[in-house]
């Protein structure tokens, strides 16, 4: 947007100093041609071009250090707006290693639900096939996001996913906190349920987004007690619990039309159209494949330090990024009447060029200086 504009006014410049000296000041042309070219040589952009590029590409590698890849150009840019971060559940805010604890379902019932669960990637359905590594995978199992599983077996259609998708009233089950699958076919429905636990730096990240003056918020598939119960132990006051993918997007159109700027940070195939929908968005490297293709950046590790520092880094940027604007304007702001009045000649002006862009870079290099402190 600046280089529009920038291009055609400093030619204008240029054009209209030899013109001066040539009509004005009654100079030789050859006087009036050395400082118009002595105002393109000072004016030429190079720092102007590096200010955005040089940050960018130092901020990204600074990211990809502590194991978080931008995917998408404009991340950082998008970053620095965030007033909100939108978490899902499972995976994201719990570390999504899950294990099926005791229940009244028989080996039988484990091994039926393993045939159905083996066809997803989703942390509940992995954690059932781990459960019985040795259960064959059925026949045309569909994966219907933010619902479940369901397959036709010996000409009856059975069902694995959450209790709506099953048909559970929430009458008929328990209020237990722990993340469920329920299993439908074949006769009554039977409930699996799993211990997870909270990531590490979960309550103490969510704390330091809180001191920053982010807004959080909790959408998630998981039933009403075990979504409430996270967000009670995490202080998130916002919760909402049974999203289909539909009611997160919607949700977050919802929060965009109120000014909220969210980084939606998810993990399984129902958060894909959330993470598309938001103003930017990141996941988990253990997340669905889906999820990470519709991420705008990608983080390792079982912490959700990342989250900090994406808007740590995203921040930072943008305020070298205008620093780096703002010497660049007040370089040509002192340099160009200089130039057009004939103090400064092509050599000199070459130099002055040169400086200025070896000032935007080490100006730049300080948001890696800054990254290397704070590995120290």
């Amino acid at each position: 947007r600046v280089a529009r504009l920038y291009a055609p006014a400093v030619h204008g410049l240029a054009l209209a100093t030899f013109l001066g000296w040539l009509i004005i000041a009654a100079a030789e042309w050859q006087t009036a041609l050395l400082n118009a070219v002595a105002v393109l040589i000072v004016t030429c952009p190079c720092a102007l071009g590096l200010a955005v590029p040089m940050v960018q590409v130092i901020a990204a590698g600074r990211l990809l250090r502590r194991g978080i890849f931008l995917k998408s150009a404009t991340a950082l840019e998008r970053l620095a707006d965030v007033n909100m971060v939108v978490f899902d559940k499972t995976g994201t805010l719990t570390l999504g290693k899950l294990r099926l604890l005791p229940g009244a379902a028989s080996e039988h019932d484990v091994r039926r639900a393993a045939s159905l669960a083996a066809a997803s990637r989703h942390p509940l359905a992995r954690a059932l096939s781990a459960a019985a590594p040795d259960a064959v995978v059925a026949d045309g199992v569909e994966e219907i996001a933010g619902q479940g599983l369901r397959a036709t077996i010996d000409g009856e259609e059975w069902r694995l996913g959450n209790r709506t998708w099953c048909g559970v009233a929430d009458a008929e089950a328990d209020s237990a906190p722990d993340p469920e699958l329920w299993l439908q076919g074949g006769g009554a429905a039977l409930c699996f349920r799993f211990a997870d636990e909270l990531r590490p730096d979960a309550i103490e990240i969510l704390a330091a987004l809180k001191e920053r003056g982010i807004a959080l918020a909790l959408l998630s598939g998981d039933h009403k007690a075990a979504v409430g119960d996270v967000a009670r132990r995490l202080g998130i006051d916002q919760w909402q619990a049974e999203c289909s993918p539909a009611d997160k997007a919607a949700r977050l159109a919802e929060l965009a039309g109120a000014g909220r700027k969210v980084l939606m940070v998810g993990d399984g195939l129902n958060d894909a159209p959330a993470l598309a929908a938001a103003h930017v968005s990141a996941s988990p490297a253990s997340a669905a494949e889906v999820s990470q293709m519709a991420a705008d950046a990608v983080f390792q590790g079982a912490r959700l330090q990342p989250v900090i520092e994406l808007l740590d880094v995203a921040e930072r940027a943008d305020r070298l990024v205008k620093q780096n604007f703002a010497f660049a304007f007040c370089y040509n702001a002192v340099t160009v009447p200089l130039a057009m009045l004939g103090f400064v000649t092509p050599l000199i002006a070459a130099a002055a060029m040169s400086c200025s862009s070896l000032l935007v870079i080490a100006n730049a290099l300080r948001l890696s200086r800054a990254a290397g402190r704070a590995s120290a």
